[in-house]
């Protein structure tokens, strides 16, 4: 039986998982021993410091469910969940719309809706109408694509937060026409905190980090023969576009407010006044065959 140093312990448990059979969960793990252990050795963990990160990830456990995902939440503010992304998407065609996070408050199962509903249901708030075409990288459009809504209300709250929302409030399914068009009615987003009352609120607060988000609405586009599109749209101007917590935001999806004529408008519901619209298409990547 041989003695274990620090830095023989670490070829001993790569050597405990070398035999792996499946060659990527191989390689994961291999790199995941070696940076980890590398991570404490470079620090010194104590003994008192690994026990505080057991009891953080623990109490993240303890507070995710079914309406929340302290995990994804804790991707998010660590960065790593932008890092995945943008490996991930990083050598798409230049053409498609960027992708951004999914976060943690998407839910399977919104309502269909039809062209020009409006998702906002009793909340209050300043009202926008969003409208645009989706299409492929070569201009053609992609009709009955499904197009997954969902966002905060104004207070910040996400429907599965807010119990004073309806279920499934702020959130629908739209399918584009045969033009590729799609049209729905909401409020304007505004900018708000991630959770703070569990284990990452504590993290954030201990390092000196705001949890600001920049005002956005999720969009999660899918189309038979496309790529599925994760992304979201953020309103210019926000304080917080540079310094977002889950570093989510990007350039290219910045949008602004242009004012909508509902009276010259032959496609709108609503022909008495004048609205503040958002005008995005979204360009998806076909799949490759």
């Amino acid at each position: 039986m041989r003695n274990l140093t620090e830095q023989s312990i670490s070829d001993a448990v790569r050597e405990r998982f070398a035999e792996c059979p499946d060659p990527r969960l191989n390689q994961l793990f291999d790199s995941l021993i070696r940076h980890l252990h590398e991570f404490a050795r470079e620090v010194r963990l104590t003994p008192e410091e690994w026990m505080a990160g057991i009891n953080f990830l623990t109490a993240a456990g303890h507070i995710t469910n079914e309406k929340r995902q302290e995990f994804i939440l804790l991707s998010d503010t660590l960065g790593l969940s932008a890092l995945v992304d943008i490996l991930q998407n990083g050598d798409k065609p230049e053409q498609i719309t960027e992708s951004s996070l999914l976060g943690p408050f998407f839910r399977e199962g919104a309502p269909e809706m039809p062209f020009d509903a409006d998702i906002a249901g009793p909340v209050e708030g300043k009202r926008v109408v969003l409208h645009g075409r989706v299409t492929s990288i070569y201009g053609q459009p992609v009709a009955d694509a499904m197009l997954d809504v969902w966002q905060a209300a104004p207070n910040g709250l996400y429907d599965l937060q807010d119990e004073n929302q309806p279920e499934m409030n702020l959130r629908a399914r739209f399918r584009t026409d045969s033009e590729g068009r799609y049209r729905f009615r909401s409020i304007k987003p505004a900018s708000y905190p991630v959770p703070t009352d569990g284990p990452v609120g504590q993290m954030l607060n201990a390092v000196g980090r705001h949890p600001f988000r920049p005002a956005h609405i999720h969009f999660l586009i899918t189309a038979p023969d496309y790529e599925t599109l994760t992304t979201a749209l953020y309103i210019d101007g926000d304080e917080y576009l540079d310094s977002d917590a889950v570093f989510g935001s990007r350039k290219s999806l910045v949008v602004g407010y242009s004012q909508l004529d509902q009276g010259n408008d032959r496609m709108s519901n609503d022909r008495d006044s004048k609205i503040d619209s958002i005008k995005f298409d979204f360009v998806l990547n076909p799949k490759r065959k």
